[in-house]
């Protein structure tokens, strides 16, 4: 049997500043990435929506992703799903899938830089 893949790529622009937290040694950042979609519905009418990604940087992509990754900075990723589940304030269980992230361009006006 073939061995299973786990790999998406996305290409949208960050929804907010790199969020950051720290567990003893390991770094963790959080970026919403927004992708823009247009499509055209049944009636022929063009339609406009934003898809969020929660994407997941560990370590040193994580010390790049708070140096650089700010609101409205285009990004492109590469990396795995992981889903995942927590209970919410109000006691229900609550399930995600995040991104992690294993490769990033950081697209800056015409200049891209990878990371």
């Amino acid at each position: 049997m073939e061995s299973a893949i786990n790999k998406v790529v996305l290409s949208g622009f960050a929804g907010a500043d790199a969020e950051i937290k720290t567990f003893g040694n390991q770094k963790l950042a959080r970026v919403n990435l927004a992708i823009n979609e247009t499509y055209r519905n049944s009636g022929g009418e063009e339609v406009k929506r934003v898809q969020w990604f929660n994407l997941t940087f560990w370590n040193a992509k994580a010390d790049i992703a708070e140096a650089q990754v700010k609101k409205g900075t285009g990004l492109r990723v590469e990396g795995r799903l992981q889903a995942n589940s927590y209970d919410s304030k109000d006691g229900k269980k609550r399930y995600g899938v995040d991104v992690v992230v294993s490769d990033v361009v950081i697209r800056e006006n015409e200049k891209q830089q990878a990371f």
